[in-house]
């Protein structure tokens, strides 16, 4: 075998190696699926996901190069939207991409309390730096909306970035681009001091004590992308 018919057949070993590791964009790799990883979003259409109330998302979303966000509009018509299954334990993935002064977030546990209406826990999405919603610690990216702090982030406007969230028990992590920036336990005296002093306090039952929930994705009326949204159930 010649030397160019060696090399051509390691780069194109190499490629298959690469493409059995890591998934094209709204896709799963041979090894997610044995790992019992479900996608969330194809990437063409928005089967699987409603509004809380059913409404279709497409009037207010729209899909384009395999990525979904909302469609541009001076209107203040909002529709958050969900997934149809409940989760408890899982690990979530979604690639998301800020525009700038965009405010978004990502709910789980999100379900309709008997004193509160809908509600969730949320990992924060918003540009630190030009949202004024960030000025406050607890709503600054990564973050336990309106509740807990997360660590510094790295994230840039205009870039894709990823979001993880493991969910176990009472205990739950937040990841940014591969790096924990914060956890929490459901269950603590930490949790309770939180829930008390947040906008939530009121909420029956007490919010954050849901066994399992959707997950939602926010529409807070600014554009910001989202793609590769994926769970293990735990």
């Amino acid at each position: 075998m010649s030397m160019k018919i060696k090399i051509f057949v390691s780069i194109i070993t190499l490629f298959l190696l690469v493409s059995l590791v890591y998934a094209q964009d709204n896709t799963l790799t041979p090894q997610e699926k044995a790992e019992g990883w479900v996608l969330l979003f194809n990437g063409e259409n928005f089967d699987g996901w409603s509004a809380p109330q059913g409404t279709a998302p497409d009037s207010v979303w729209k899909i384009e190069d395999g990525a979904f966000s909302l469609r541009a509009s001076d209107d203040d018509k909002q529709m958050d939207i969900i997934t149809p299954a409940k989760y408890s334990d899982f690990e979530l993935t979604v690639d998301f991409k800020l525009t700038a002064g965009a405010n978004s977030g990502i709910k789980y546990f999100f379900d309709r309390y008997d004193q509160g209406g809908w509600l969730g826990l949320e990992y924060q999405i918003i540009d630190n730096e030009r949202h004024p919603d960030a000025q406050n610690e607890n709503r600054r990216l990564g973050a336990l909306y309106d509740m807990f702090v997360a660590e510094a982030t790295d994230a840039k406007v205009g870039e894709w970035n990823r979001v993880r969230i493991v969910s176990k028990g009472f205990t739950v992590t937040h990841y940014l681009n591969g790096k924990e920036i914060l956890r929490f336990d459901r269950a603590s005296s930490d949790f309770e001091e939180a829930r008390l002093r947040s906008k939530y306090r009121n909420a029956k039952p007490d919010f954050g004590s849901l066994a399992q929930g959707h997950i939602l994705i926010q529409d807070h009326n600014d554009i910001v992308f989202f793609k590769n949204v994926k769970i293990k159930p735990l």
